[in-house]
């Protein structure tokens, strides 16, 4: 059974848009931080942004205003808006929620930017 699952990936030009959304299953989504990492390819994975459930937020330096994360509790679901996009934010994007024994990591969803 899959805890995380992700959505919304795809295909956009240059300066368009994105809607990542991940939902966690409802045993394990309760009061544990959320969020996003990346990794293209020969890179190491990146932080792009983290939300606990207090509010407070986290994002990756190369973000500058352009992502913005949510979390939708009654959903047990984190989204990332992407605007702006570049290529160079072309990647797998893999959702993740962090407990204090473990981490549990989406399938992984691609994002490419084509110039």
């Amino acid at each position: 059974q899959e805890q995380l699952v992700e959505s919304g990936g795809g295909l956009v030009q240059s300066g368009g848009s994105l809607r990542l959304s991940c939902e966690a299953n409802r045993s394990i989504f309760g009061i544990w931080p959320m969020g996003w990492f990346r990794q293209a390819p020969g890179k190491q994975r990146e932080l792009v942004a983290h939300i606990i459930p207090g509010g407070t937020i986290r994002y990756g330096d190369f973000v500058k205003d352009r992502f913005t994360i949510s979390r939708a509790n009654a959903k047990n679901q984190v989204n990332l808006q992407m605007n702006s996009l570049t290529p160079e934010d072309t990647a797998i994007y893999y959702c993740n929620l962090r407990t204090r024994v473990r981490d549990y990591w989406g399938q992984g969803t691609q994002v490419t930017v084509s110039s």
